[in-house]
């Protein structure tokens, strides 16, 4: 960053989230499967939080795009920058994020942070 050559990002308040906010899960599945419609993200007291980290991948996608963006470093265990491995119920499962999938999927590398 310090070179001017990192973009730092969080998808979740480009998807509309607050900080601080509750914590919320990828359930039965992985971000892949939110990306295809098969899984949900769950808040701590059972919202349905999965439009935001929808709106927040896309977002963070359009902003790769728009850079040139072919690496991408994101935060381990995060439902929306997880990448090889995320939290599900206090521990960690494989799998990737929403954001993670969205982006591996479109040719950028990402690379666990």
């Amino acid at each position: 960053m310090r070179k001017g050559k990192a973009v730092p990002i969080c998808p979740e308040v480009l998807g509309g989230l607050s900080i601080p906010r509750r914590g919320v899960e990828i359930i039965r599945g992985e971000g892949k499967d939110v990306l295809s419609g098969s899984a949900l993200v769950i808040s701590e007291n059972s919202e349905d939080m999965t439009p935001f980290l929808l709106r927040g991948a896309f977002a963070s996608l359009q902003i790769a795009r728009d850079l040139g963006v072919k690496k991408a470093l994101m935060k381990q265990k995060s439902p929306s920058c997880g990448c090889g491995r995320i939290k599900r119920k206090g521990r960690l499962v494989k799998g990737d994020g929403v954001t993670a999938a969205l982006l591996k999927s479109k040719g950028i590398e990402v690379v666990p942070l």
